[in-house]
């Protein structure tokens, strides 16, 4: 259940949801986890990805299973498929698990623990108790430089000559 609302939540993408300019996507209340509203910042990789996909007349959803735009992309085993192909030993995972990679992977990056937790929507983390009545601030600055420095070490493994066309080599005189 939990897989396939996680996948629904990306499915789902509405073209009205995304704010190009602003680089964001506003997961409306009643499509988020949790019932709040969710403001999520797209990294460099995100938006090249978002910029890549064809964009339909009558657009509604951004991942669209057909031509005329009419029902959200479904079927994510081919895809998942893909990653199991790339990954050594990793046959039985579920896509949900990607949340947690990505948690993990922003905490060795050096992210802190309270704004992994807000890019996830959790109500309850890191801050609990008495501080999570008090600390109301959404960190959206914070959000969005995770996000981005987490899209920049995805990147870097899934494209590994990018980072090495924007390395310099420096030589002495």
């Amino acid at each position: 259940m939990r897989q396939q609302f996680v996948c629904g939540q990306i499915a789902r993408l509405a073209s009205d949801e995304l704010d190009l300019d602003n680089r964001t996507w506003h997961i409306p209340a009643e499509r988020a986890k949790n019932g709040r509203q969710h403001e999520v910042g797209q990294s460099d990789l995100a938006m090249e990805i978002i910029n890549s996909l064809p964009r339909f007349v009558d657009g509604h959803y951004v991942f669209a299973s057909t031509r005329d735009d009419a029902k959200p992309a479904a079927g994510f085993v081919y895809s998942k498929q893909k990653v199991i192909d790339h990954m050594v030993s990793a046959e039985h995972w579920r896509l949900h698990e990607l949340r947690r990679t990505a948690t993990k992977g922003m905490a060795r990056l050096g992210i802190p623990p309270h704004v992994a937790d807000k890019v996830l929507n959790h109500q309850s983390g890191t801050i609990a108790w008495v501080a999570a009545v008090y600390t109301r601030f959404q960190y959206r600055e914070e959000r969005r430089a995770a996000l981005e420095t987490w899209g920049g070490f995805v990147e870097r493994l899934v494209y590994p000559d990018r980072a090495q066309a924007n390395v310099v080599a420096l030589h002495g005189s």
